[in-house]
């Protein structure tokens, strides 16, 4: 409980996930928070996207986004270079994208400046 936070959109703040399904964190290349589990006010397109240059470069995903504003706040891997291979079939949220609600402190904060205890789906 020391350490839980609601996962919200940065365009409305609508509530998208929490640190309870926190799963992973990816730090150096995206920025990301992976989830196992999200709220229904994240959507996906049906079709596969593929990236054609950054760290996504040659990697298929579908796109997330918040139901309420339609805001890009990250993306599920379908199929995925061996270095971001681990993340495939998870919802990785841009930190960037997202606001942290701090449910210990009642305050929220920018996703980047939040450190959740380590956790990772590498091992």
């Amino acid at each position: 409980p020391e350490d839980c936070a609601v996962f919200q959109c940065r365009g409305c703040w609508t509530v998208l996930g929490d640190s309870l399904h926190l799963c992973a964190q990816e730090e150096r290349r995206l920025g990301l928070l992976v989830c196992f589990k999200v709220t229904n006010d994240v959507a996906w397109e049906d079709s596969l996207m593929v990236g054609l240059e950054g760290a996504l470069l040659g990697c298929a995903y579908k796109a997330l986004c918040c139901r309420s504003c339609g805001l890009i706040v990250g993306f599920i891997l379908h199929s995925a270079s061996r270095d971001l291979a681990y993340l495939r079939g998870f919802f990785c949220f841009f930190k960037d994208s997202i606001l942290c609600y701090l449910l210990k402190n009642h305050m929220i904060i920018e996703a980047s400046k939040v450190n959740f205890p380590a956790v990772t789906l590498k091992e």
